[in-house]
């Protein structure tokens, strides 16, 4: 079972993911809930509680990144766990989708306004 959750800031659309990515019914879940924020400039997808993701979920996963790609949405992979990371990279998928921590894509979506306010708190 998948259980997502999505909480919308401004242009940004964070969707947490829980449980089985994995082909069926929760491959439609997922991309009902991102195909929703088709408004938004940013989605992000929190994969730090997927448990398991098979060839339905990676199949999913690249749709999605070719539709949000099409229609000039960023597609943010955020926090894999360690077997999802390695899922990713043992197929290529890490060379096609964006992965990173959820601080640095906040960071990467905030721009150049919140680089010069971390510089100037350092300072």
């Amino acid at each position: 079972m998948l259980s997502v959750d999505v909480e919308k800031k401004g242009e940004v659309a964070v969707v947490r993911c829980s449980g089985r990515l994995v082909r069926g019914a929760e491959v439609s879940t997922l991309r009902e809930a991102v195909i929703s924020e088709k408004n938004t400039r940013v989605i992000m997808l929190d994969l730090s509680d997927v448990q398991m993701l098979d060839a339905g979920g990676l199949n999913a996963l690249v749709s999605l990144h070719l539709w949000s790609k099409s229609r000039g949405v960023q597609l943010k992979l955020v926090n894999p766990n360690s077997f999802v990371k390695q899922v990713l990279t043992s197929v290529g998928m890490d060379r096609v989708f964006e992965i990173s921590s959820f601080r640095d894509a906040l960071i990467v979506i905030a721009g150049r306004d919140c680089r010069e306010m971390r510089y100037a708190m350092a300072s």
